[in-house]
């Protein structure tokens, strides 16, 4: 998936091209204007381009590109990524060697050779968090860089697109084990990451996807007394923000933020509520033994 690639999309392509497994190269361009779709065509790889009239994100790119795969398996790669020429075959394997597991994580590293993620965790409060070292077990994927069995992908309906951006990964993770899959980490499957290139980490527009897709993913999955107390403990502190002197500087702290990311939830909730009864009905297991499985891990 791409938005504005121009400055990385050619490294990843050729990353791409050097993967030591046959596979099918799918780019969903999301209506870039800076030359990225030039450079598309031109790449000697001659990848499958699905380019969009709108800016989806990358949540809804994925959603898009489901609907276009019929192979056993679905590959998940940011746009800044550069997988290492074994990168596939080692997710590949790894998850033929797991058949109770629906998805691989890899492990994305920095430019200075530091482990972004090896697997995403599920905290005590219900955020995602990057696992920065490998681990035995981890609750979901990170989502720049994983594979996915497409039949359990699709068992589960896919990607929530509205999220546009940020925890469609681990909100799929979570519906995934609901439904009674496990996600395992491939620590071997290595790929580089500039992280942060499509939009700014710690900006104004960051914060809003991050807080609201995390309130949004808790209504859709988590036991409904966690998602109610987070969503609350949420608004009271938004509430009492302006009374507070020497709040912290981020972005998310800013009250008008937090109204905005209310606001979108509020208008969001009917279609959350009837999401959360469809993954009630698929789901194998419950909230309550999931949530008490991982959380805090």
């Amino acid at each position: 998936m791409t938005w504005r690639g121009a400055g990385h999309i050619t490294a990843c392509l050729d990353a791409l091209s050097a993967q030591t497994r046959p596979h099918r190269t799918l780019v969903v361009d999301n209506a870039s204007a800076d030359g990225t779709a030039a450079l598309l065509a031109a790449h000697p790889s001659r990848p499958e381009v699905l380019r969009l009239p709108r800016n989806t994100g990358y949540a809804g790119a994925l959603a898009v590109a489901a609907g276009k795969v019929g192979t056993p398996f679905t590959a998940w790669l940011n746009d800044d990524a550069e997988p290492a020429p074994d990168w596939l075959a080692t997710l590949e394997d790894t998850l033929e060697k797991a058949p109770l597991a629906a998805a691989a994580t890899s492990r994305l590293v920095r430019p200075d050779g530091t482990t972004q993620s090896a697997g995403v965790r599920l905290t005590a409060d219900g955020h995602g968090a990057d696992v920065p070292e490998p681990a035995g077990e981890v609750f979901g994927f990170c989502g720049g860089a994983a594979l996915l069995r497409t039949d359990a992908l699709k068992s589960v309906h896919g990607v929530p697109a509205g999220f546009f951006c940020y925890y469609e990964d681990t909100d799929t993770a979570w519906r995934l084990r609901l439904a009674g899959w496990d996600v395992v980490a491939a620590p071997d499957a290595r790929v580089r990451h500039a992280h942060g290139v499509s939009s700014e980490l710690g900006s104004p527009l960051f914060h809003r996807w991050n807080e609201r897709n995390r309130l949004l993913m808790l209504l859709r999955c988590a036991p409904r007394g966690v998602a109610v107390n987070q969503l609350l403990r949420f608004a009271v502190l938004t509430a009492v923000l302006p009374l507070r002197p020497g709040r912290p500087a981020a972005a998310n702290f800013r009250f008008g933020l937090r109204c905005r990311v209310l606001a979108e939830v509020a208008l969001r909730l009917p279609a959350t509520l009837r999401a959360r009864r469809k993954i009630t009905r698929r789901a194998a297991l419950g909230r309550g033994a999931v949530w008490e499985a991982w959380a805090g891990l």
